[in-house]
C-alpha cells in the first residue's frame, strides 16, 4: 500500500517541539502584566491556531507569520529561510482595532480570556484575492474559506508569542493530547512506524477495514487523529464522531497498536496544499507515514457544479514532497463489499465475484438518515448507525433555512408570503425573517454601504442558524446582492439546512413592478447605490431553486419550493389521494 519511509534526513518536522506554553513564576508575571496592557479578541480560527503554534502542531513554526513568511508560502510554499510550510497561517484584524503605539497586545478569546501577549513586531496589508487564488486556487466564494474572508481583518500581526492559558476544553479531556504527548504514548507502543489517519466524517466499515490494511501493510502503530476544530460546514459535529471513534476503537481495534487522539485544527479545505500541511502536523504528532483520500480536505463543488481540487490533486502533490517532509503517503484505494463472500475487496478485484455493495457518503445523508432509514450492517457497525440516528433525526424533524435572493420586486416576499401558508398546511411553523422588517428591528441604525449591507445579511444568517439548528423552520427575504455574503450565510446556517432560492426576474420586469417608483429614483440619481442600477446584484451560480416569475404564477413558484422540501425530505410527502 505504501512504501517505507526513504529518508533518514530529520526534516525541521518532528523533531524537537516548539513550546510556547509559559508556567510557574514566569506565567504568574505575564498574567500581571497582561493586566496593563491592551489588547484584541481573536476568533475561534485564530484560537485553534495559536494552540497548536503553542504546543508545537506547527513546528517549526513558532508564531504568526510575518509578511516574508507569508509572501514565501503564498508565492512557493515556502517560509522566508526556505523551510516547506504550504499554507499561511496567520492573526487578522482590522487596522482601527489596533492599539496607537502599541509595542506589546494581548490576545484574549471570544469570552475574554486572556491567551497570549504578543510582541507586536509587524502589521501588514494582505490582499483576500490573492491569498485566495495562490493558496487555495480559486476565488469562487462557494469555497467555505474564501467567503469567510469577508469577515477577516485588512491587516496581519506577527511577533514573538508568550502563552499564558491553553484555550480549556471539558469535553473528551483524556484524549486531547499534545504532539508530546501523543508521541510519548506512540512510543510505549513500541513500534517504529506510525501511520496517521486523517478524519473529520464518522467512521464507517469501509473505513475501518482501510484503517486497519494501513496499519497492517506498513507495519505499526496506527493513530487515528480526528479533527475536533473547524472542519467543513455542514460535517457531523466533533461530539458525535467522537462517540463513534471512542466506541469503534474500544470494540474493534487492537489496543497494542492502536492510538485515538484529538486535533484542535482549524482546517482550510485546501486540497493538495492541505494534505501537505495535515502530513507535516502529523510528523510532529510522531507519525512517518500518513493516509490519504480521493479529494483529500476537498471543500465541494464550486459556484458552477464542479469540484474545487480534481480527485487525486491531493495525492499527487503529498508524494512529490513526502521525502522532504518524512511522511510517506499510503493511498486509499475505493473499497466495495461483496454480499456472497461478506468481505470488502478494491473495486478493481471485484468483477465476476458476485454482488458488489457500495453506499457514498451522500447516500448515507440523503437516502438513509435524512429518511430514517436503517443503515445496513454490512455498511456500518450497530453502535455507529445508534449514536448518528440518536443525534440526527430524519430529515423531516430538522430545521432548514429557505434563502430567497433577488432583485427588489423580484416577487421574494410574495412567493415567501405563499410557502409560508403550504408550510402550515404541513404541519410546518416558519420564522420569517424579511429584509424590510430586519432592517427595522435587528438592523436598525445601519445604511446601505458594502459593509453595512454584509453586516445585515450576515446577522440574518447568524439568527437563522440558531433557529434552524434547533430545528426550527426559516425563511429569509431579503435582496442579499452579493455571491460571498450569501455563501457565508450559507455556512453559519450549515450546508445541509440551506436551501438558496433565486427568485430570477429580470431588472425590466423589476422595474414594471416598482408601485414605490424606486427604480424610477435610483435611475434620476435620487437614490444613490440601488441594487441592480449603480450596485452590482451577483446572481447565484448554482441556487437549489431557481424561480421563474415571468411565466409562472406566485403560487406556481410556492409548490415549486414544496415539491423540492417533499423531494430533500424536509417535508413528508402529500398523501396520493
Amino acid at each position: 500500500m505504501s512504501e517505507q519511509v526513504k529518508s533518514t534526513v530529520i526534516p525541521p518536522y518532528g523533531g524537537t517541539l516548539v513550546n510556547l506554553v509559559a508556567t510557574g513564576a514566569e506565567r504568574q508575571a505575564l498574567l500581571e502584566k497582561a493586566r496593563e496592557l491592551p489588547y484584541i479578541q481573536i476568533n475561534d480560527r485564530a484560537l485553534h491556531d495559536l494552540e497548536l503554534l503553542a504546543i508545537g502542531g506547527f513546528s517549526p513554526l513558532d508564531r504568526f507569520m510575518s509578511q516574508a513568511d507569508y509572501q514565501g508560502v503564498l508565492d512557493n510554499m515556502r517560509l522566508a529561510d526556505g523551510t516547506l510550510f504550504p499554507l499561511p497561517i496567520t492573526l487578522t484584524t482590522d487596522a482601527d482595532t489596533i492599539p496607537a503605539g502599541a509595542e506589546e497586545i494581548v490576545l484574549r478569546d471570544v469570552h475574554n480570556n486572556t491567551i497570549a501577549i504578543m510582541k507586536l513586531e509587524e502589521v501588514y496589508e494582505w490582499d483576500p484575492a490573492e491569498y485566495a487564488q495562490k493558496a487555495l486556487g480559486s476565488t469562487d466564494p462557494r469555497h467555505p474559506l474564501v467567503s469567510e474572508m469577508i469577515r477577516w481583518g485588512d491587516r496581519n500581526l506577527s511577533g514573538e508569542l508568550k502563552v499564558v492559558n491553553l484555550p480549556k476544553y471539558f469535553d473528551f479531556v483524556e484524549l486531547r493530547r499534545t504532539p508530546a504527548e501523543t508521541r510519548a504514548l506512540i512510543e510505549e507502543l513500541g513500534h517504529e512506524k506510525v501511520v496517521a489517519f486523517q478524519t473529520r466524517n464518522p467512521m464507517h466499515r469501509i473505513h475501518e477495514e482501510l484503517a486497519k490494511r494501513a496499519a497492517e501493510d506498513v507495519g505499526g502503530t496506527l493513530l487515528i487523529h480526528p479533527v475536533v476544530g473547524m472542519t467543513r460546514p455542514g460535517d457531523v459535529d466533533h461530539y458525535t464522531r467522537v462517540r463513534v471513534y471512542k466506541t469503534l476503537v474500544e470494540k474493534y481495534f487492537d489496543p497494542s497498536s492502536t492510538v485515538l487522539s484529538l486535533l484542535p485544527l482549524a482546517m482550510r479545505m485546501a486540497g493538495p496544499r492541505e494534505a501537505v500541511w495535515h502530513a507535516i502536523i502529523r510528523r510532529n504528532y510522531g507519525a512517518n507515514h500518513f493516509i490519504v483520500g480521493r479529494d483529500h480536505a476537498g471543500p465541494g463543488n464550486d459556484g458552477a457544479g464542479k469540484p474545487f481540487y480534481g480527485p487525486y490533486d491531493a495525492q499527487e502533490m503529498l508524494a512529490k514532497y513526502a521525502d522532504e517532509i518524512g511522511v510517506q503517503p499510503v493511498y486509499f484505494k475505493e473499497l466495495v463489499y461483496l454480499e456472497e463472500e461478506d468481505l470488502f475487496v478494491e473495486k478493481d478485484k471485484a468483477d465476476g465475484r458476485g454482488k458488489v455493495a457500495f453506499i457514498s457518503g451522500t447516500a448515507v445523508r440523503e437516502e438513509y438518515l435524512a429518511h430514517g432509514k436503517p443503515l445496513p450492517g454490512w455498511f456500518t457497525r450497530p453502535e455507529t448507525a445508534h449514536i448518528l440516528t440518536e443525534t440526527y433525526p430524519p430529515r423531516r424533524k430538522q430545521g432548514f433555512v429557505l434563502w430567497f435572493t433577488g432583485l427588489s420586486g423580484a416577487g421574494k416576499s410574495t412567493i415567501a408570503q405563499i410557502v409560508t401558508s403550504l408550510l402550515l398546511e404541513h404541519g410546518r411553523q416558519a420564522t420569517v425573517l424579511d429584509g424590510d422588517v430586519v432592517r427595522t428591528h435587528l438592523s436598525k441604525g445601519l445604511g446601505f454601504s458594502k459593509e453595512d449591507r454584509d453586516t445585515n445579511i450576515l446577522r440574518i444568517g447568524f439568527v437563522a442558524g440558531e433557529i434552524s439548528r434547533h430545528n426550527g423552520t426559516v425563511i429569509c427575504a431579503a435582496i442579499s446582492p452579493y455571491r460571498a455574503t450569501r455563501n457565508e450565510a450559507r455556512k453559519m446556517i450549515g450546508e445541509e439546512r440551506f436551501v438558496e432560492v433565486f427568485v430570477d426576474t429580470p431588472l425590466n420586469v423589476c422595474e414594471g413592478r416598482d408601485v414605490k417608483g424606486l427604480y424610477a429614483k435610483a435611475r434620476s440619481g435620487e437614490i444613490k447605490g440601488f441594487t441592480g442600477i449603480d450596485d452590482p446584484y451577483e446572481a447565484p451560480r448554482n441556487p437549489e431553486i431557481r424561480l421563474d416569475t415571468v411565466n409562472y404564477t406566485a403560487e406556481d413558484c410556492a409548490h415549486q419550493i414544496i415539491e423540492y422540501l417533499e423531494q430533500r425530505g424536509f417535508l413528508a410527502p402529500a398523501p396520493v389521494e
